[in-house]
């Protein structure tokens, strides 16, 4: 042995190894005579010691090796391998925990009884003094199996998990945290107790993984090991995840340094930093897309996503791992003339299941340039190189949308379109002809999901018109569907630009095809689902616009499907979660109406779904937050009726399951903000019994929590938003309890943030309208405080924004309403308070006859007429 030693040393030539002596011991077990054997440890064992040999490792490997030969093992590398620098054991084979003990196993190991399974392993406390008496960095190496060594069938993974009944308590699963790695680092291949994957090919996972990145130039052994970790976590679908325990006093390098990593290792470093909640999320929703997670965190940590909420970051990452389905469904049926961009656009396939993206879109880009350069270069096969050049493109575009990469999207998809548009409509086959209907319509999405809506409503116009001919020229119903749809994602635009009539149009439109599509292909029953989503859209305008018979016409037909849906599929709780979305748009309609029984009934008959839904998932947060909504709308109906003691009640039910719930996860940020608002309502509805002490404490409470949440993120918008409205909550009770000085101290800190928000960006028009609304708040006030001055100034500046803003959009409601208000508000201080109350009520007469007037504002018109006749009676 001492002379093997002696002989690798002068055989080594690297200049690791004269700088540095470095020693390592391996040992490999997989030819178990009492225990289950294993199949893949020799050549785990093997692969370590090639990977070592070159990193200037001297390598011992020993093989199958009963307990003697593993004790005289370590005995001759503690005294061959004394005053090394470095010294690494790694095993692979059998591991166990016995009554707290680590322990490995030789194949002579013996499971007849709990006192010949101890006396015939070697605690892993030998291997620990062996290598801490040989060198100053000392790492341990575990691949030890952890599925059941004692069964007679294979399983999966390796480790153990039970013996015989009268010990299995002393004996458990894998390997148990080591707590004392003074001067060593153990790196196990799994988590204590947890199992561990064996291996389909040569290796096993965690091995495979070690000797991919032990020698990854310029990374210290835990940025290493956290490589190893990553790979195996991601490549397990999140099923194993090595565990690490550190004690080494300085850095180990097992190679030289480089400057920059591939995007694969940077990726998986990354992920080491992303929180166990998040894990879980993406564990989640990557398990019900059937994707790998690399992509999911490369969408994560490569898009901007700080200042998303839980659920809109739920939202973002399932929109991720849609678009990841679409393209690699894509790349897996779509064909080339040209071998080379086939085999690019395999490749890029591979890299795009790692997560690296950058990487995919390099060999995308490549495919492209090739279709690109022969189709401008040779001028023969124009059309063909054009529409395969258009394939890969779309394949990119949609690569880039998986990542979260939008501006990249939008533009791969513009393009796509020009070529489509160069190759001409009629060289599209069928399939081509699709995939340019879903660039369109992914395009429209996009611009949607930007902020650009005259963009998206073009993309959509030319989406609806695409399909339109199609229709003509096609008998498949399915474009007949997508026609419906389009009709109602152009619609959804119009609503936004405010455009009601039109996108009533497009709804109704929709609806009438998916009717008749409905009956003519009963089958289709995910159509219906559409055709309630129609009616849901018609309902929601008809509301809008005042119409309440015709909105709650349109809700009950999609109830009745959405009923429909449920009863023939009862275990799907996503038919019943669609089914209380309906009931709390019936409940809004009928609230408000002033229907308050018929939206009692309908908020009771939601939460009485969300409840069951609840009930059989108690520990999902997102369920127990949906009772929690339910029961916060039954107390905004009891605040309606003037029933303060039931609102409180109710509120207060909907608060428990929100402290519950961050209690659970108190580094949510979406259930903080759930909390703060919460406590507001509370607040609002001890004001309603004019009990202001305890409302002042609630509106304080949430208040506190506010500032939490905006202190942990300056630049999220919408807590800085938050804290402004919770400022004035103070300041109105303050104000009603007469503390002038304290009230208008939060309204000013309110104001503050307002207009902070508005510098930001400009072009926010919502934030122009919070600082017209706080200084209306403010203006009464100061008349309150008799300060005139200080009112007149306030109301001014609020109607100046106010007159901004209706002007700059005459199609906006609110916006109109909102002006009205200004100049109520403004009569106060004006020369001719007639005039000012003159132009509020003629906006709201105006409002009303169109249509747009809400119901809830419908009392502005006598209250306007009665002050004008107050006036007129004045001069008299």
């Amino acid at each position: 042995m001492r002379l093997l030693f002696a002989l690798l040393l002068m055989l080594t030539t690297t200049a690791t190894a004269v700088a540095e002596r470095r020693v390592a011991l391996v040992i490999a077990d997989d030819d178990y005579r009492l225990v289950r054997p294993l199949a893949n440890p020799i050549n785990d064992g093997e692969a370590m010691e090639a990977s070592l040999k070159k990193l200037g490792f001297e390598v011992v490997l020993e093989t199958n090796r009963d307990l003697r030969r593993m004790r005289r093992a370590l005995d001759d590398f503690r005294q061959d391998a004394k005053g090394a620098d470095v010294a690494l054991v790694y095993f692979s084979g059998h591991g166990v925990e016995i009554s707290g003990d680590d322990r490995l196993l030789p194949i002579d190991a013996d499971a007849s009884s709990l006192d010949a399974l101890e006396k015939t392993s070697l605690p892993l406390e030998e291997v620990r003094d062996a290598v801490a008496a040989t060198a100053k960095v000392g790492l341990i190496v575990l691949d030890a199996c952890r599925s059941d060594p004692f069964a007679r069938s294979s399983g999966e993974g390796r480790g153990a998990t039970s013996l015989a009944k009268d010990i299995t308590e002393k004996v458990k699963p894998g390997l148990g945290r080591i707590g004392r790695a003074e001067n060593i680092l153990f790196a196990f291949s799994a988590a204590p107790g947890e199992t561990a994957a064996d291996g389909t090919g040569q290796n096993s996972p965690f091995t495979m993984a070690l000797t991919k990145y032990l020698g990854t130039d310029g990374l210290e052994i835990r940025s290493v090991l956290t490589l190893v970790q990553q790979e195996v976590y991601d490549l397990s679908r999140g099923k194993q995840l090595p565990y690490v325990e550190s004690g080494l006093p300085k850095l180990f390098f097992a190679a030289a340094a480089k400057e920059q990593l591939p995007e694969r290792e940077r990726l998986l470093l990354a992920m080491a930093d992303v929180t166990p909640e998040m894990r879980g999320e993406v564990e989640q929703i990557a398990s019900d897309a059937d994707i790998p997670l690399a992509p999911l965190y490369g969408a994560l940590i490569g898009s901007d996503t700080g200042n998303l909420s839980a659920d809109s970051l739920n939202t973002r990452l399932r929109e991720a791992a849609d678009a990841f389905v679409k393209v690699r469904s894509e790349m897996k049926t779509l064909a080339a003339d040209d071998p080379r961009v086939t085999e690019l656009r395999r490749q890029a396939e591979e890299q795009l299941s790692l997560g690296a993206f950058d990487a995919a879109q390099a060999k995308l880009a490549e495919a492209a340039n090739i279709d690109g350069m022969s189709r401008n270069a040779l001028k023969v096969n124009f059309v063909d190189r054009t529409l395969s050049q258009a394939a890969t493109v779309f394949l990119s575009a949609g690569a880039a949308r998986a990542d979260l990469h939008y501006a990249a999207a939008i533009n791969g998809y513009e393009f796509v379109l020009a070529l489509y548009g160069e190759a001409g409509q009629t060289s599209l086959s069928l399939e081509q002809a699709d995939r340019q209907s879903r660039t369109l319509e992914e395009l429209g999405t996009l611009y949607a999901t930007v902020g650009n809506v005259e963009a998206a409503g073009r993309a959509f116009s030319a989406l609806l018109a695409n399909l339109e001919q199609r229709s003509l020229q096609e008998t498949d119903p399915g474009v007949k569907r997508d026609l419906a749809i389009s009709h109602i994602k152009l619609a959804n635009i119009r609503m936004a630009q405010g455009d009601l009539p039109t996108s009533l149009e497009n709804y109704q439109a929709a609806r009438d095809m998916l009717q008749d599509l409905t009956k003519s292909v009963p089958d289709k029953k995910d159509w219906l689902g559409g055709l309630a989503m129609a009616n849901d859209k018609i309902g929601n305008v008809m509301a809008t616009q005042g119409d309440v018979g015709a909105a709650a016409q349109a809700y009950q037909q999609s109830l009745s499907i959405k009923q429909q849906l449920a009863d023939a599929e009862p275990g799907r709780a996503d038919l019943l979660n669609d089914l209380t979305i309906t009931y709390d748009e019936i409940g809004d309609l009928a609230h408000t109406a002033g229907q308050l029984d018929g939206a009692q009934t309908a908020f009771e008959e939601s939460l009485r779904i969300r409840l069951a839904l609840a009930d059989d998932k108690p520990d999902d947060a997102r369920r127990q937050r949906a009772v929690s909504v339910s029961q916060t709308r039954i107390g905004d109906l009891m605040r309606q009726r003037g029933d303060a003691a039931g609102a409180l009640a109710a509120f207060k039910k909907s608060q428990v399951i929100a402290e519950e719930l961050v209690r659970r996860d108190p580094n949510a940020t979406d259930l903080k903000r759930d909390l703060s608002i919460g406590y507001s309502k509370i607040g609002n509805a001890y004001s309603d019994q004019k009990d202001w002490p305890l409302a002042l404490e609630a509106h304080q409470q949430a208040l506190a929590t506010a500032r939490d949440l905006a202190a942990i993120d300056p630049g999220n918008t919408d807590w800085q938003r938050d804290l402004s409205v919770c400022l004035e909550r103070v300041a109105e009770v303050l104000r009603v309890q007469g503390d002038s000085s304290g009230a208008l101290q939060n309204y000013q800190d309110s104001l503050a943030i307002a207009d902070r928000l508005a510098k930001l960006d400009p072009a926010n028009l919502n934030w122009q309208r919070d600082i017209s609304i706080t200084l209306q708040k403010i203006g009464y006030l100061e008349t309150d405080r008799r300060h005139f001055e200080g009112s007149k100034a306030a109301f001014e500046a609020s109607l100046a924004i106010a007159q901004k803003l209706a002007q700059s959009d005459p199609n906006n409601a609110i916006w109109q309403i909102d002006l009205a208000r200004a100049y109520v508000a403004y009569a106060y201080v004006a020369r001719d308070p007639k005039a000012a109350l003159t132009k509020a009520l003629n906006l709201t007469l105006e409002l009303d006859r169109t249509g747009r007037l809400a119901p809830g504002d419908k009392f502005m018109i006598k209250y306007l007429r009665s002050l004008l006749a107050k006036s007129d009676a004045r001069k008299k």
